[in-house]
């Protein structure tokens, strides 16, 4: 049975659309449904000189087609210039795409570039997709990043950095290892993940002389976990762990904050890179960039990460459809 994906341009104003017509030239391992408007997803094709045909929800699409289930803007696009009237329906594409998914509907959620300010500035309070699917399903996740030969999980995500060593609690850690332990093991086959786990501070405390999360925080959450049967390498201080002999022996590297860790993973692969979330009833993999409101419209925008992110959600949701 071949996968069906929920797929989520995100902001209209910004590249998404253009990479999802980009996309719908592709062969594909899975049937696509996007959840957008319609007249923006020809708009897009229009402006890169493309064929689309949009065919209903349901029906099988081929090379230059996409199945659409329409989620209507209030506003027609304008690339290049978010607008907070259509904050609505970014978030209600989202919604929906997710429901399907909860619902069985769908076997895994795909999803572009999101323009935060402009969802905010629409009146909606938003922080981010990845909370805000957690929400709707009800549990608790865990950011990756990944691209090929380095995944990098997230102890904290959206967060002011002077937020970031209150938000770290023995519980939140462990609940995030645990998470993060068990999609490996379940989504990527590993049966025995190792994971690298970083220090907060410079050094990784130093012994305590650069700060002591480490030791009141860090340090006994892995020795109970590692007590669990969990396999977990750390703290290790963050300017040496990424080191190629370093990560040979990893499966995953958690980072305690954003950008501790995705500076390193898109430096060293960035159209390649994807944003998974761990821990949903269903595979979720997201672009690894932003809406690159400059870009659109112009067909110069890189697809690559949309094509990798719709090619592992392919793989993951057929592992989950059971035989």
């Amino acid at each position: 049975m071949r996968p069906r994906l929920a797929l989520v341009p995100g902001e209209p104003a910004g590249i998404g659309p253009e990479l999802c017509v980009r996309l719908a030239q592709r062969p594909r391992e899975a049937e696509l449904l996007a959840y957008a408007d319609p007249d923006t997803l020809l708009a897009a094709a229009a402006a890169l000189d493309l064929p689309l045909r949009l065919k209903p929800a349901g029906e099988t699409s081929g090379p230059g087609e996409l199945a659409v289930e329409p989620v209507p803007q209030q506003r027609p696009v304008r690339f290049g210039q978010a607008d907070p009237a259509n904050a609505g329906a970014v978030v209600a594409a989202l919604e929906r795409a997710a429901a399907a998914c909860l619902a069985g509907d769908c076997h895994g959620l795909v999803t572009g570039p999101v323009h935060k300010a402009s969802i905010n500035q629409g009146g909606i309070a938003y922080t981010g997709t990845t909370e805000l699917l957690a929400r709707q399903a009800g549990v608790d996740v865990v950011m990756m990043l990944a691209r090929p030969g380095l995944r990098v999980a997230l102890a904290t995500t959206h967060l002011p950095l002077r937020d970031v060593a209150d938000a770290i609690t023995r519980e939140g850690l462990a609940r995030c290892l645990r998470i993060t332990d068990a999609a490996l093991r379940r989504d990527f086959g590993i049966a025995r993940p190792r994971i690298a786990v970083l220090g907060l501070n410079p050094h990784a405390g130093e012994d305590g002389h650069l700060g002591r999360e480490e030791i009141d925080t860090l340090i006994p959450c892995l020795q109970a976990l590692r007590a669990e049967g969990l396999d977990l390498e750390g703290p290790l201080p963050a300017d040496t762990a990424f080191l190629p002999a370093k990560l040979a022996g990893f499966d995953a590297v958690l980072a305690m904050y954003h950008d501790q860790g995705l500076p390193v993973l898109k430096h060293g692969g960035f159209e390649q890179a994807v944003n998974i979330t761990l821990g949903l009833p269903y595979p979720r993999v997201a672009v690894d960039h932003g809406t690159a409101l400059d870009l659109a419209g112009s067909g110069r925008a890189d697809p690559s990460s949309l094509f990798a992110a719709v090619d592992l959600c392919s793989l993951l949701a057929a592992r989950r459809i059971p035989a």
